[in-house]
């Protein structure tokens, strides 16, 4: 039986983790991205009360975390957005538009009773590492 390389993917550009888990963690080619709040990596607080801030900086966080992992935006492959109200859905996939572009990955949005730390929005993502081909 072979075996299949396993890789945590961390950067102190991203926060650190709250628990007990990974930033990320590769296997073989595919990318799993832990849920990212919109923290500031210094404080570990919220960078304001603002669901659109908190998604900015969510994603910016993910995009250091792609980054440390040798990938971008552009291989990701599918997405959850988590939401404290869905009604901030709208907001939130405005500036999730400024960060993927056409084709976008796969994704499914949910509203939460409680997010980590009551932040407004958190979201994960599956990425590919390596080069992307598509039909």
């Amino acid at each position: 039986m072979s075996k299949i390389m396993r890789r945590v993917i961390s950067t102190a550009k991203a926060p650190a983790a709250i628990g007990p888990y990974s930033q990320a963690v590769q296997v073989g080619s595919t990318l799993y991205v832990s849920g990212q709040l919109g923290l500031d990596t210094q404080t570990m607080n919220f960078v304001s009360d603002s669901v659109v801030d908190q998604a900015k900086k969510a994603l910016e966080n993910m995009g250091h975390i792609l980054e440390a992992a040798g990938t971008s935006y552009g291989n990701v492959v599918k997405t959850t957005v988590l939401l404290k109200s869905m009604e901030d859905f709208g907001k939130v996939n405005d500036v999730y538009a400024s960060f993927f572009k056409e084709p976008y990955p796969a994704r499914a949005a949910y509203e939460c009773a409680n997010l980590p730390k009551y932040g407004l929005v958190e979201i994960e993502a599956v990425a590919v590492v390596g080069e992307l081909e598509d039909k």
